[in-house]
C-alpha cells in the first residue's frame, strides 16, 4: 500500500472517530482495571477497596454495616446499563460479548431463588439473605428489555418479564397504588421505583405490543404525578411515606423519560408538555452557571449523585428524539467535556464534582459506571 493511500485512510479514520465512544471505552477499561475482583466476574464497591465501607443506600442498618468483599447489586448493575449504552450507540459486537461473558454472569450471582417471586437481591445470593429492592430490579428490567430489543435474544425478554412479576408484587392500594421501595421494609413509595417502573412497563409494551404493559405504565405514571410532583416547578420529590410525609429531595429524570415515551406511543400532547416542563425544571435545578479558570462560561452540572444524573440524561435523550431540541444535550456534552479534562484522576477515575475542584481519593463504582453510560449514550447522538 503506497504511503499516500495509507495517509488518506488514517485521516479518514481519525475524522470518523467518536470522542464520546472512545472516552466511554477508556472509562470502562479504568473501571475494570480498578474494581475487578480477581477470578470472578464481580466487582469491588469502592476504589481503593474498603470492605469496611458502610452503604448509605440500604434499608437495613445491619446489612449496611456488613463487611463485604464485593459490591452491592446497585453499583454492579451500573455496568449493565453502561455496556448496554455502548452496544446501542456503536453496534460493536464486542459489547454484546462483554455482556454475555462478564456482565451478566456476574449479575446472576445476585439472583435469588430462595424467595418467590424470584428476583435479584442486594448482595450475592450465596451469602445470608439480603434485602430485595424494587428499584434495583426495575433498573435491571429496563436493561434486560433494552438488551432484548438490541439482540432479539428471547432469554432477555423472559428475564425482564420475570422481573416485572416481582415489581408488581410490590404494588398495592395503600396510598391509592404505587410500588414500594424495599420488599422487606414497606415504609415508603418512591419516585425511584415508580417512575422507572413506568418506563419499564412502556418499554415492555414497545417490545411485546401487549397492551397490559401500556395500561400499567400509564397507571404508574399518573400515580407518581399525582403523589410526588412538586406543583411549584414540575420536579419530583423522592418519596411519600405511608403517613403521607414527603421526602423532599428531587429525582425527576425517569418521569421525563416516561412522559416522552407516552407521547411517542399515544401522540397525546399533554405527555409531551409534561416532558418538556420537567426538562426545563431539571435544567434550571441541576445545572449551574459556571466560569472556568480560563474564562470559559457555560452551564455545568452540579455535584451530586452522578448515577442519577446519568438516569436524567436518559430522559433528556428520549425527549430529544421526540422534539429535537439540542439545548439540554449540548450542555450535558459541555459538562462531560469539562469533566474529562478536570474531574479525572491519574487512574482515569472520576470525581463527583464536575469542575474537579472538590477531590476525594475514595471513588464509588457506580459513579464510574455512570460516566461510562453518559459518554456511551451521547456517542449515539449527533449534536
Amino acid at each position: 500500500m503506497n504511503s499516500l493511500l495509507l495517509n488518506v485512510i488514517c485521516a479518514f479514520a481519525i475524522a470518523n472517530t467518536n470522542p464520546n465512544a472512545e472516552r466511554a471505552q477508556q472509562s470502562l477499561d479504568a473501571l475494570y482495571k480498578n474494581y475487578a475482583a480477581p477470578n470472578t466476574c464481580l466487582l469491588r464497591e469502592n476504589y481503593p477497596s474498603d470492605q469496611n465501607n458502610k452503604a448509605t443506600y440500604l434499608a437495613s442498618e445491619e446489612q449496611a454495616k456488613r463487611h463485604n468483599e464485593y459490591s452491592y447489586l446497585w453499583p454492579y448493575s451500573g455496568t449493565f446499563s453502561a455496556v448496554n449504552a455502548l452496544l446501542e450507540s456503536t453496534g460493536n459486537k464486542k459489547y454484546k460479548k462483554l455482556l454475555e461473558n462478564k456482565v451478566l454472569p456476574g449479575l446472576e450471582e445476585y439472583f435469588d431463588t430462595r424467595r418467590e417471586p424470584f428476583a435479584y437481591s442486594s448482595y450475592i445470593s450465596n451469602q445470608p439473605l439480603s434485602d430485595r429492592f424494587y428499584d434495583d430490579n426495575v433498573w435491571l428490567g429496563i436493561d434486560f428489555t433494552d438488551s432484548y430489543r438490541m439482540t432479539k435474544k428471547q432469554a432477555y425478554l423472559e428475564k425482564a418479564e420475570l422481573i416485572w412479576e416481582f415489581i408488581l408484587s410490590g404494588k398495592d392500594e395503600v396510598l391509592g397504588g404505587g410500588i414500594y421501595w424495599c420488599e422487606q421494609k414497606k415504609e415508603s413509595k418512591n419516585t425511584c421505583s415508580n417512575a422507572p417502573g413506568a418506563v419499564f412497563a412502556l418499554k415492555l409494551f414497545q417490545a411485546t405490543q401487549d397492551s397490559t404493559y401500556l395500561k400499567q405504565g400509564k397507571e404508574l405514571y399518573e400515580w407518581t404525578k399525582k403523589n410526588l410532583e412538586d406543583p411549584t416547578d414540575h420536579l419530583y420529590f423522592d418519596n411519600i411515606a405511608l403517613n403521607k410525609k414527603i421526602g423532599r429531595a428531587y429525582n425527576s429524570g425517569q418521569m421525563m423519560q416516561a412522559a416522552a415515551l407516552l407521547y411517542q406511543i399515544t401522540k397525546q400532547k399533554n405527555y409531551l408538555e409534561d416532558a418538556q416542563n420537567i426538562a426545563e425544571a431539571c435544567h434550571k435545578h441541576f445545572f449551574t452557571h459556571f466560569t472556568s479558570p480560563n474564562g470559559q462560561t457555560f452551564q455545568l452540572l452540579k455535584k451530586g449523585n452522578i448515577w442519577f444524573t446519568a438516569v436524567m440524561l436518559r430522559g433528556f435523550i428520549e425527549l430529544y428524539h421526540t422534539d429535537h431540541n439540542k439545548t439540554y444535550l449540548a450542555d450535558f456534552q459541555k459538562s462531560l467535556d469539562y469533566a474529562w479534562q478536570y474531574a479525572r484522576d491519574e487512574r482515569g477515575l472520576f470525581q463527583t464534582d464536575w469542575s474537579g475542584a472538590d477531590k476525594n481519593e475514595k471513588k464509588w463504582l457506580l459513579t464510574q459506571a455512570a460516566f461510562v453510560e453518559m459518554y456511551g449514550r451521547l456517542a449515539g447522538i449527533n449534536l
